[in-house]
């Protein structure tokens, strides 16, 4: 890990961020743009690697937010942040635009009052279209869609660049990022808390809790007792790249009395996703698929788009969403214990998560935290594409000729090259997993789930193994 310009005094950080999913590597990025030290602590060993990772990946406009709430507010800004960053790093972005799908009478009769809450919201560009105009933008949907609300800006994004984009840029700015370092106590004393974790004690003036799951847990940690956790499964089957061109905008349900359903999406790398179920479960690390959770897609499919059902399914996988007993956003501050909870962000808080780090700068300021920032940032790093939709390593010619490692293609499946895992291997924040080379690269996650490639892959891990590389273990960054 390369030294920080801002060492912690007397080995005392200025703020400590638990959690380094998106919102968390976005609260660590934006504390380091200012002219403090900041430690991102992680529980696993890879940023990215808990719920974040398993979003459905859509970059909401927030049309469809509860108007007037805290979750509306940094939605709709999250979105254009979120966007102008991924085009300064390079985070793969697609504008498919969106159509959500009614089916009953019930559903048709709610796209007005969707449309009014979407201007409410402040995104004007919905619209209310017929039948026809549906299956002219979705020809493969089922027989029987009644009309649909139009929402052009909806996009699909990768979730795991953004995190990883987040954190990075948070690491070059200065931030410490402490790997392992799940959070088992916490000791309060002369205006410094210490945080207990199996890699040793991390000390800060101040702690920002974004632990996601493990949110109410670190909140009871400081003696509160505001929220419970529920970690909400949802389930998606991912369809073979040959479907594509039978989904080329995001296929969104119409809320109902029954709940949001089931939505069909593009993915940024080629696929089609049909997902998510939505379980309320008491295991927070229960990511597991189910016969039940297949059942209820395969039945939701048929419905929806049954050609779809008759293609190839390459993967099916599951998260975990962090619901909470809170209508809203939970960002409160407690200055007395100069501690600040970020609870209850839902699958929103990828598009929000820029957005919501600002907002607890500005919180932060109100509880009297001095946030100066920095005039000697340095520029977003630039993240490799993963995605579709631009050019990729294997098709640049100059690339290869630059370098032929670009031009061997190691998992063929998802036309990864080895010049693209040695450099997951080496970068500031590097895989130090197959799941975390996943991630980076999308090695061994098509067709044949790493069946052919996995010893490739493994080889070339091995021959890139370093301390700071493509190791399972992680040395303490302190």
């Amino acid at each position: 890990m390369t030294a920080t310009p801002h060492r912690p005094h007397d080995d005392v950080f200025d703020v400590a961020v638990i959690g380094g999913g998106i919102v968390g590597a976005a609260i660590a990025r934006e504390l380091s743009g200012c002219d403090v030290s900041v430690a991102l602590l992680e529980a696993r060993d890879d940023v990215g690697d808990g719920t974040s990772k398993a979003n459905t990946a859509i970059l909401h406009t927030g049309f469809d937010a509860k108007p007037g709430t805290l979750e509306s507010q940094l939605v709709a800004r999250g979105y254009h942040l979120l966007n102008a960053y991924a085009k300064a790093t390079g985070i793969p972005v697609e504008h498919t635009g969106a159509v959500l799908v009614a089916w009953n009478q019930e559903e048709l009769d709610a796209l007005p009052g969707l449309k009014e809450k979407a201007e409410a919201n402040g995104y004007e560009h919905c619209r209310i279209v017929d039948a026809d105009e549906v299956y002219g933008v979705l020809p493969y949907l089922g027989e029987g869609v009644l009309g649909g609300l139009t929402v052009p800006d909806e996009s699909i994004i990768c979730t795991w660049t953004t995190n990883l984009a987040l954190a990075t840029d948070a690491q070059q700015r200065g931030a410490t990022i402490l790997l392992q370092h799940a959070v088992t106590g916490v000791d309060e004393a002369d205006g410094v808390t210490t945080l207990r974790t199996a890699r040793g004690d991390v000390r800060a003036r101040w702690v920002v809790n974004a632990a996601g799951l493990g949110a109410d847990h670190i909140d009871r940690l400081f003696g509160h007792d505001r929220f419970t956790v529920t970690p909400r499964r949802g389930e998606l089957f991912v369809f073979d790249k040959l479907t594509r061109p039978m989904v080329d905008k995001i296929v969104l349900p119409v809320p109902s009395s029954r709940g949001k359903g089931v939505l069909i999406s593009p993915t940024i790398y080629g696929n089609v996703m049909l997902g998510p179920t939505a379980e309320d479960l008491t295991d927070r690390t229960d990511t597991g698929t189910s016969e039940d959770g297949f059942d209820f897609l395969l039945t939701k499919g048929e419905r929806l788009m049954p050609r779809l059902l008759a293609e190839e399914v390459t993967a099916t996988y599951a998260g975990l969403r962090a619901a909470i007993d809170h209508p809203d956003y939970l960002i409160e501050a407690t200055p007395e214990q100069r501690y600040l909870l970020v609870g209850g962000i839902r699958s929103t808080g990828l598009t929000a998560g820029i957005a919501i780090a600002e907002h607890v700068r500005t919180v932060l300021e109100e509880a009297s935290l001095a946030l100066r920032t920095r005039s000697d940032l340095p520029d977003p790093p630039q993240m490799p594409n993963i995605g579709e939709a631009a050019t990729r390593p294997y098709q640049d010619a100059e690339l290869i000729v630059a370098d032929p490692a670009y031009g061997t293609i190691i998992c063929f499946c998802e036309r990864v090259t080895e010049g693209e895992i040695r450099d997951a291997c080496h970068a500031p924040l590097p895989a130090h997993s197959s799941e975390g080379l996943r991630r980076r690269t999308r090695a061994m996650n098509g067709r044949c789930q790493g069946f052919f490639c996995g010893a490739a892959v493994a080889a070339l891990r091995e021959q890139h193994h370093t301390h700071d590389g493509c190791s399972s273990q992680h040395k303490d960054n302190r």
